[in-house]
Formats: C-alpha cells, structure tokens, sequence
C-alpha cells in the first residue's frame, strides 16, 4: 500500500486523468478495475474515475510495485538539451524566454534532444523548481510558438494554475504580440488594418492568401505600421489580430513586400539580403488583460521588450 499526496500543480482535474499521466505504463481497463474494486481509494473512500481531485487530497493505492518504479525511473529526457536561456522577465509562475532563430519550440521528426520547452524544464530543475518526482501530471510548458527559423518573446509557464491562465488569456487576445520585421520596398500605405483570408497546405507546409473566403480558408487580420524605410527595404512593426500559420510572412508577401530573408514567400532575389533566416522577430508583448486573471492579475498592463533582434 502506497499513498499519494495531491500538490497544486495537480489539482483540479479528473481522477482517471491524474491517473493516466501518474502511471503511464498502467492499462486503463486495470487502472478501472482498480478504482472499481477500491484498490484506489481517495481520502480513505470508495472514489470514482470522474472525481476531481483537489489540492491536499490523499489517494490510497493498492496496485502493482512496478508501475510506481517505472514511473520513477530517473533518466529523464530534458537532461540532454542545453540549460541555458535567454531571459527577458522570470518570476515565480513564468518566464518569458527570447528564443533565437533556428532553435524549435517542441520535438519534431528532427529532434535531436534539444529544444526550447526541454531547455526551461532543464533550466527549472536545476534551480530546484522543477522536480518530476513530485510532479508527475505537470510539467512546466511553452504558452505560444513561434516558428523554428524566427526569433522572439516565448511564454514558459512554471505552474498548472499559471498555464491555464495563460492558455485562456491567449486564445481570448488578451496577450498582445508585437514583431518587427524587414519587408522588400515601401508600403503605400505607412499604417494598415490587412483582412484578408488564409488557407494552409499541410503537405507542403505552405499558405496561401486570398481576398475572399474559400473552402478550409480562415480570416487572417494583420496590423502594420511602417517604422523607416531606406533604399528598398523598409523596417515594419506588426500587430496580430489573429495568429496563423506563417501570417505575416504571407500576408505582407500577397500584398507586394515579402520579408527579407523570405525564402518561402520570397519572390526575387532581395530577399536573401539578410543570410540565414527571415528578417522577422516576436520582440514585444504585452499582458492585456479584460477579465479576471487569478494569480496573474500583477502582469496586467506589463509591456516586455527584446532589445537586440539582429537587424
């Protein structure tokens, strides 16, 4: 007989969900049976898989030594990636990361144990933050992405509570993203409210924009505004309205100025002025916060800035 302990970072989720992410190698028709049977109890009673568990709570286990041994294996992955970060803002329930070109968000097919959400769980477990053996249905996580080849400001949360915060402030605008970003010629016009609509190929990684709706199309809507211009290459700063796939690339490529460095959307040889990567980076944030925002609230009205992005 074993018990467990509900932390913060657990809490407010289903039973057989804790359950599921606790002891990974345990099928879920005995993980049922278990529960049936009162081989789990919670808080000393008979529980149900969709019971919530709450901070402080005591689960009673009656199961199998090696699913709590497999889960407790040390050899944890986030190890092998660099712990090292570049750092704009960190307090006890975020950081704010300056990823730079060239460094992805999360594995992909080409993983090769480094990426940015396995440095800040290195990163957080060094400075004793972060333990998995405490934790074991958290793990801290990136709140947005940004593409492999562009810089800029990533959120990392610490926490569950901060996470949810964060993933609901996103999805509802009110963490506004600003880029700034070099675009071939000048605009005619020096500011610009672009709506227009996006339709993505999976197969090829691409997108194409349109002047009205189609079949799988989203509404796209790009702020701009022209900051300098010089020669042919002018220096923008970019409001997103909406956050799709290669959005600003696109766009400002359908309206005539692709990005420097552009290879993709790029349409002559202009483009590849700037070397490596595309001349776009995420280089300020801003908490702007409508509704209740918890253990969050202090972040509202908050600007944060990337001061160097390379060009």
């Amino acid at each position: 007989m074993r018990q467990i302990t509900i932390n913060e970072n657990d809490a407010g989720q289903r039973l057989d969900k804790f359950l599921s992410k606790r002891f990974r190698t345990m099928p879920k028709s005995l993980m049922y049976k278990y529960i049936r049977t009162k081989y789990i109890k919670l808080n000393g009673k008979k529980c149900d898989k969709s019971d919530f568990v709450r901070a402080g709570d005591v689960l009673t286990l009656y199961i199998k030594d090696e699913f709590f041994e497999e889960s407790e294996q040390k050899n944890y992955e986030f190890l092998k990636a660099p712990d090292k970060l570049d750092i704009v803002y960190e307090d006890e329930n975020l950081i704010l990361l300056d990823k730079k070109p060239g460094l992805i968000v999360h594995q992909d097919k080409s993983y090769h144990f480094d990426s940015l959400v396995m440095r800040v769980q290195h990163y957080l477990y060094n400075k004793g933050e972060y333990d998995p053996e405490q934790e074991k249905s958290f793990s801290p996580a990136l709140v947005n992405r940004i593409d492999r080849n562009t810089g800029g400001i990533v959120i990392a949360a610490k926490n569950a509570e901060s996470l949810r915060i964060l993933n609901e402030k996103l999805r509802t605008r009110e963490i506004e993203k600003y880029y700034l970003c070099l675009v071939c010629g000048t605009p005619k016009r020096k500011t610009a409210v672009l709506k227009d609509w996006l339709k993505k190929n999976n197969s090829t990684n691409t997108v194409t924009v349109s002047r009205k709706p189609s079949d799988g199309a989203k509404e796209i809507i790009t702020e701009y505004r022209v900051l300098e211009s010089r020669g042919d290459v002018s220096l923008c700063e970019v409001l997103l309205h909406t956050g799709r796939t290669h959005q600003i690339r696109a766009h400002m490529a359908f309206i005539g100025h692709p990005l420097v460095g552009d290879s993709k959307y790029g349409k002559n040889k202009k483009n590849f002025i700037s070397g490596k990567y595309q001349a776009l980076y995420s280089y300020k944030l801003k908490f702007a916060f409508k509704d209740d925002s918890g253990r969050l609230g202090y972040l509202n009205g908050r600007e944060f800035e990337v001061r160097d992005v390379g060009f």
